[in-house]
């Protein structure tokens, strides 16, 4: 292999060379079960024909003519996205972390429009918001942070699922603006919080004057069972923050705001030289078109259940088991230990899996995986989990 790349990952030792639908396949010919998705980039799977065609007629049309420019598609797209979302305006980058970004900046300008010399932002323990200064410094995990001080300041940390430590926070820190929040925390090993939690966040932040800010980065575009989580709960974010799926592979990233947290950006306090560029927001409207029309919300709540309910039954009982969670299809399954060589395990086996903070398998699948695609991966998962444990 090349030795020209920086080292930033860990790679496995496979390539691949082309895919179709929830399947890939390696420069050895030999095919794969993908159950990530691209860490939950790849909702319709790959190769899907109508993405495949938006990318090369837009390609053959126009790609790029910068934000100095009316963008037709990015228009449609922002117009689309406030629809479904119910919020007011967008920002367009190129990723999570840009869009995260946008979202840190919002704040801080709110903040100083209250006239707030130093605006805080409460973020969670665990957290995962990118890796550029500003989001790995607001991210909940030492090991991202290391090696990169001095961090940005202007972060408060809290442990996840937890209203009273909030509300401790906000009896006595005069200068937060903003709390900063995943619905499901997913490299923090898919923690789906109380039901009420974000009801909670929700009821805090407008007795505060606070921006509520949720990084929907993973859990957006019908990963839950739902256009966007926060839906689950019959609320209304100020801020949320899109990429992953909503490009399908493509770069894209999205910032959307309502109120106060919609106006505060003007000419010259943000921008992006490719962000929204007709390629990618061609692509992106073509796949959130694609979700609507095939109703892929409701397929992930009935797939996820039923992926959930198989994992209970065919791991009960099996010790070193510790929980089976989920939303949607977004599953975790914790063990009481270490189980990183599952990955490679399961590239033997014929399925790509996850393992996130150590010690939880983490399940994305495309939302157009099959019936029985879904059995396969319960059957070979719980293999493979089962086998590792019995060792």
């Amino acid at each position: 292999m090349s030795d020209s790349l920086m080292a930033t990952y860990t790679r496995l030792p496979v390539t691949f060379e082309r895919g179709k639908g929830t399947q890939l396949w390696d420069t050895q010919g030999k095919q794969y079960l993908d159950a990530i998705g691209g860490i939950a980039v790849c909702g319709l799977g790959h190769a899907h024909p109508q993405v495949s065609r938006a990318i090369c007629e837009q390609a053959e049309t126009l790609i790029h003519t910068s934000n100095l420019y009316n963008i037709k598609r990015q228009q449609e797209l922002g117009d689309k996205l406030c629809a479904l979302s119910g919020m007011e305006k967008v920002f367009f980058g190129n990723s999570g972390a840009e869009a995260n970004e946008a979202a840190i900046k919002i704040a801080r300008m709110v903040g100083h429009t209250q006239n707030i010399q130093t605006p805080e932002t409460i973020v969670m323990e665990n957290s995962f918001h990118g890796r550029t200064m500003a989001t790995l410094s607001a991210t909940g995990n030492r090991k991202i942070q290391a090696g990169f001080e001095p961090l940005v300041q202007g972060f408060l940390r809290a442990p996840f699922n937890d209203l009273e430590a909030l509300q401790t926070i906000a009896n006595n820190s005069p200068n937060v603006v903003a709390i900063m929040v995943e619905p499901i925390q997913g490299e923090g090993g898919i923690q789906i919080p109380d039901e009420q939690y974000l009801n909670g966040i929700r009821d805090l932040c407008d007795k505060n004057n606070w921006l509520m800010m949720l990084d929907e980065i993973q859990t957006g575009m019908c990963r839950t069972g739902k256009w966007f989580a926060f839906q689950h709960n019959n609320i209304r974010p100020d801020v949320m923050t899109l990429a992953k799926s909503l490009g399908n592979g493509m770069p894209i990233g999205a910032c959307l705001a309502s109120g106060k947290a919609a106006e505060v950006l003007q000419p010259g306090t943000h921008g992006s030289t490719y962000g929204g560029n007709p390629l990618a927001c061609n692509t992106a409207l073509t796949v959130t078109n694609i979700m609507e029309t095939d109703e892929l919300a409701q397929r992930a709540t009935t797939l996820g259940t039923k992926m959930l309910n198989d994992f209970h039954a065919s791991l009960e009982g099996i010790k070193g088991v510790t929980e089976i969670r989920g939303k949607g299809l977004m599953i975790g399954i914790e063990l009481d230990r270490p189980c990183g060589e599952l990955v490679n395990k399961g590239l033997e086996a014929g399925i790509l899996i996850n393992v996130t903070a150590a010690s939880v398998i983490r399940l994305l699948p495309p939302l157009i995986t099959s019936d029985d695609e879904a059995n396969q991966i319960v059957s070979i998962t719980s293999k493979l989990i089962t086998n590792f444990l019995a060792q």
